[in-house]
């Protein structure tokens, strides 16, 4: 096994779900914002946008219309996370985003074919960054979900993201509450031709 500093930090990196309440000092999320600028983009649009929000009323109110639109929300498939939320949002203080003190929502062109792709890689940017840091971060999966959902929208707009922008996905980051162990790597997902 190669050790390097990139190669140790994407084995260390893991996904956290309790995070201490205090914010993240204000050059830290600059170097994680600058570093999801660096992610690749197709044909090196950029046409990304990320907006962070630390502002904690504001989290308040997206948890409650992540709530509030899971109820309304029907999901497409039988993904285990998607039912599990559905469920989840039948329970007044569960928190979709782990109570964390920062969110970074990554948003994109809706009808460009790779904004999905982009806005991954520059989240796996985040999580690296963070976590570089000392941070915690997680992928949270809800607001992509209700992506299309009046309410979720229109808030999201009166905060500065574009109509015209798909979400994509976002980022919860923090100061790691509780660690999270390292799930074991599945066999046969690596396949090498020669």
């Amino acid at each position: 096994m190669i050790h390097n500093e990139v190669l140790d930090c994407i084995r260390a990196r893991r996904s956290t779900r309790q995070f201490q309440e205090r914010q993240i000092e204000a050059e830290h999320l600059d170097a994680i914002l600058e570093a999801a600028t660096w992610a690749p983009s197709g044909g090196n649009c950029q046409s990304w946008l990320f907006t962070a929000i630390q502002n904690k009323d504001i989290l308040t109110k997206i948890n409650d219309l992540i709530r509030e639109g899971l109820q309304r929300w029907t999901p497409d498939d039988d993904y285990p996370s998607k039912l599990k939320a559905k469920a989840n949002a039948q329970k007044k203080d569960h928190h979709f985003f782990y109570h964390a003190p920062t969110l970074i929502i990554a948003s994109n062109r809706p009808h460009y074919q790779n904004a999905m792709a982009d806005c991954a890689l520059a989240l796996e940017n985040i999580f690296l960054a963070a976590h570089s840091l000392g941070l915690g971060s997680c992928y949270i999966n809800q607001l992509y979900w209700l992506r299309n959902d009046p309410e979720v929208r229109n808030y999201l707009f009166e905060l500065g993201i574009l109509k015209e922008h798909a979400i994509c996905s976002s980022a919860a980051v923090g100061y790691i509450g509780k660690e999270s162990s390292a799930p074991l790597r599945k066999d046969g997902t690596i396949r090498i031709i020669k």
